[in-house]
C-alpha cells in the first residue's frame, strides 16, 4: 500500500479549527481536541437556536399583543378572532409592534376586532378580561 502523508492537511484542519474558536474560555481554544469538540457543540447549538429564536419572538409578541389588548378590553383570542372576521391580515410581529410603540393605532384595530365579533362575544370577553 502506498504512504499517505497528511501534515499539510492535517495542520490546516488543527489552524482552522483553532482559529473559528477564538474567544472560547481555557483550553477550548488552546488544544485542538477541546476545542474541536466545543466547536461542534457550539454549531449544534446555533442550528437548533436558529430555529428556536422564531419560537421565542413569537411567544415575546402574542405576550406584548395580549397585554395591549387587555388594557383595551379584549383577551388575546377574542381579539385575533375578531380581526380574522373583519378580514384584517396583520401579522403578530407588526401587531406587537403597534402595542409597544403606537398604542392610539392598536387601540383602533381593537375596536375594529370588536366590532367583527358577534355581540354576545365581545360582552363575554369584556366581563373576562375585567374579572
Amino acid at each position: 500500500m502506498v504512504r499517505v502523508k497528511r501534515g499539510v492537511a492535517g495542520h490546516a484542519r488543527h489552524r482552522r479549527v483553532l482559529r473559528q474558536t477564538r474567544g472560547f474560555y481555557g483550553t477550548r481554544n488552546r488544544l485542538f481536541k477541546r476545542a474541536n469538540e466545543a466547536l461542534m457543540k457550539s454549531l449544534q447549538y446555533a442550528y437548533r437556536d436558529r430555529r428556536n429564536r422564531k419560537r421565542d419572538f413569537r411567544r415575546l409578541w402574542i405576550t406584548r399583543i395580549n397585554a395591549a389588548a387587555r388594557i383595551n378590553g379584549l383577551p388575546y383570542g377574542r381579539f385575533v378572532e375578531g380581526l380574522k372576521r373583519a378580514g384584517v391580515a396583520v401579522d403578530r410581529k407588526m401587531l406587537a409592534d403597534l402595542a409597544v410603540h403606537d398604542g392610539v393605532a392598536f387601540a383602533q384595530l381593537v375596536e375594529v376586532s370588536r366590532g367583527a365579533l358577534p355581540a354576545e362575544t365581545a360582552q363575554r370577553a369584556a366581563a373576562q378580561v375585567r374579572a
